[in-house]
This record gives structure tokens, sequence and C-alpha cells, in this order.
């Protein structure tokens, strides 16, 4: 399979990612729980970092797709311009 460019990250990467995120969200909930406050104010912690979460994974994946539609729009752009510039090469030949 070609790679056309595209950068993939190992699997070792990933995992350590994955494992990250899930370790980083269990402390977070670990260190709610053992607060010495109200069930309703941990349950107020408890969702900001829910929402929080999810704006995270949300902003990350509209950064990597603008990202990746303005690479799509470079290379067809590119193509263009090697397109005309080989055009005008033969009708100069």
């Amino acid at each position: 399979m070609e790679n056309y460019g595209i950068q993939r990250d190992s699997a070792s990467w990933i995992l350590f990612v994955k494992l990250s995120f899930v370790a980083s969200v269990m402390a977070m909930l670990c260190g709610i729980y053992f607060l010495p406050t109200d069930f309703w104010v941990k349950g107020y912690m408890t969702m900001g970092m829910i929402f929080l979460i999810g704006s995270s994974i949300t902003l990350s994946k509209t950064l990597r797709d603008e990202h990746e539609a303005q690479t799509l729009i470079k290379k067809i752009s590119s193509a263009k311009t090697e397109k005309i510039l080989k055009e005008y090469d033969q009708d100069i030949s």
C-alpha cells in the first residue's frame, strides 16, 4: 500500500497516547472523588471535566480537519500550476 505522503504514528505511540488519556481521566476522577466537599460540588466538577474532554476532542478534530483541507488545497493548486507550466513549455517548444 502506498503512503501518499500521509504521516502514520507508530503503534507504541498510539498506545502511549491512549494510556495517558485514561490515566489522566482516572487521576482527575480520583481527585474529585476524594475532595472534602459536598456531593453536588463533586458532580459539578465531574460534569465540567466531561465537557472539557468533549470540547478538547472537538477542537482537536476541527483543527486537524482544517489542516488536512489546507494541505489538499495546496496539493491541488500545485498540480494546477504544474499542469499550466507543462502546457506553456509545450507551446514554446
